[in-house]
């Protein structure tokens, strides 16, 4: 028997996933060390550690994951590579739904928050695909245009009512898009955007198929009604409950899925794993520079994925503008 030693291309592609989950692994390992307060020469160091350090690491993994998956969904449902929550008005549907929750039950505990933001945010969601289907002209500039439209109607009236019952600077707060508070007891609800992860790798074949059209989903024996609003319900909790405990990370959902789909093709169920990574790295990234750069005065995470999103989408504007 002739025994055939995989070529370097084969085992380059195997050994790709390995190695970068190291390296993600090893920015995790970074951002556990990184921080004004010595936890290795004070003396409530290792207090802190759990206290502050480990749980802060464990929300920047989750949100960059929940956020980066959520856009590469809403990219396959709507078939558009500009798409993503912060260009598809669903984090300001979920911001609408807290402040309300806020308003009108102030002592609501952390969960009826989470549960709200997310029924507003596939209110929203569903609007916004119920608006594209009412439009004849879909190009891929404009469905986010029309996404970004609607997200400035609503965060207009979410800020006439803060205005209004004198909350402006408590919803400046809330959605800075900061991990300065993630503390133990205030991150864990966001372990439920692990479940959504897995839920949208279980159905991705079938979310990539409905995204085709309903014709296509329905010669393939595609429920397309049913997948799209699973697909929806999965982005809405994603969305509500990152923007409950952590605020807005804009262009996150825009930047990850697209430079994978660049490098790797469409392939979404390979992709997730790659998706998920890319996710937690940029995250990790921005708030270990925004901790260091003005050490001891933190940057939010959030104006630094505002920089390096925006980027992203004037290159991907000219790459497809040179591509005609």
């Amino acid at each position: 028997m002739i025994v055939t030693a995989p070529s370097p291309r084969t085992l380059g592609h195997r050994l790709a996933l390995p190695a970068a989950t190291a390296g993600v692994a090893a920015l995790v390992v970074v951002s556990l060390f990184v921080g004004v307060y010595d936890i290795a020469g004070e003396g409530f160091g290792t207090e802190m550690f759990f206290i502050s350090r480990v749980p802060r690491t464990l929300a920047l993994v989750l949100a960059g994951c929940a956020m980066a998956v959520s856009g590469l969904i809403m990219q396959l449902l709507t078939q558009n590579r500009f798409v993503e929550p912060s260009t598809t008005g669903t984090s300001e549907w979920a911001a609408l739904g807290l402040l309300v929750t806020v308003l009108l039950a102030p002592t609501a505990p952390l969960i009826v928050r989470m549960v709200v933001a997310s029924v507003a945010a596939f209110v929203g969601t569903m609007i916004f695909i119920g608006i594209l289907r009412r439009i004849s002209l879909r190009s891929s500039l404009v469905v986010p245009l029309i996404g970004i439209m609607l997200g400035a109607v609503v965060s207009a009236f979410t800020t006439y009512l803060a205005v209004s019952t004198n909350s402006l600077q408590m919803l400046g707060t809330w959605f800075m898009g900061s991990f300065t508070s993630i503390v133990r007891g205030r991150y864990e609800v966001l372990w439920v955007v692990a479940i959504v992860v897995v839920l949208v790798f279980l159905s991705a074949d079938r979310i990539t198929v409905a995204g085709l059209g309903r014709d296509i989903a329905t010669t393939v024996g595609v429920d397309h009604t049913r997948v799209m609003l699973i697909g929806t319900g999965l982005v809405a909790v994603a969305t509500g409950v990152t923007t409950v405990v952590v605020g807005f990370l804009p262009f996150l959902g825009l930047v990850v899925p697209n430079l994978v789909s660049m490098w790797r093709g469409d392939n979404a169920r390979a992709n997730l794993p790659w998706v998920c990574l890319g996710g937690v790295a940029i995250v990790v990234v921005c708030d270990i520079v925004g901790r260091v750069i003005r050490m001891p005065f933190e940057v939010p995470v959030s104006m630094i994925l505002g920089v390096v999103g925006s980027a992203v989408f004037i290159t991907l504007l000219l790459r497809m503008r040179a591509r005609g």
